[in-house]
């Protein structure tokens, strides 16, 4: 392995950490989020474009950011989350997680592990029930955020709906990022 390839790997090993460490608990005076009941797997499946994001140092120079998510053989899901260093047309960067649903009486509370080492809550606390076509993804501490559509951009209309939702989750959106994206292929 390249010195720069371990370099990279240890830098994103220890940010993974830290944001473990954040998740850990809920901080004083925040209830835990306020996950969505339902969620079916195979309908949440597929692409899904960050439309808007909390800045942290493990993305924050990417844009055109996805997250894809199939199904493995073993009923865990595959992630991948990808996108554009700087620029639209800038490099092409990815990184594979593992997801699952470790209490089938709590679906939208899911754990993803990077690396096979290191495990996160994932937190559906928004969800467009009807079409998927939408979600809301944070965690109890209100230091991660993320806004996903399956298209690259959402109206206005939607995007207030998405911001709501989330204030009433207890977020601060003053540092909320809105995430430069293209159509993929």
């Amino acid at each position: 392995m390249r010195t720069a390839s371990v370099i990279k790997a240890i830098a994103l090993a220890s940010v993974v950490f830290a944001l473990l460490a954040a998740c850990a608990s809920v901080p004083s005076g925040l209830e835990p989020l306020d996950t969505v009941p339902v969620v079916d797997p195979d309908r949440y499946l597929g692409r899904w474009y960050e439309v808007a994001r909390f800045q942290h140092s493990f993305e924050r120079t990417l844009v055109g950011a996805t997250a894809e998510y199939s199904l493995n053989a073993d009923g865990t899901i595959a992630v991948l989350n990808s996108g554009f260093k700087k620029t639209l047309d800038g490099p092409y960067t990815s990184v594979k997680a593992v997801a699952r649903i470790p209490d089938a009486d709590a679906p939208g509370r899911l754990k993803v592990k990077f690396f096979g080492l290191f495990e996160a809550d994932y937190l559906i606390f928004g969800l467009d029930s009807e079409a998927y076509a939408w979600a809301l993804v944070g965690n109890d501490s209100r230091d991660y955020l993320w806004f996903l559509s399956r298209t690259p951009t959402v109206g206005d209309d939607l995007l207030d709906r998405m911001k709501a939702l989330a204030v009433a989750q207890g977020y601060d959106l003053s540092g909320l990022y809105l995430v430069p994206q293209k159509e993929r292929e």
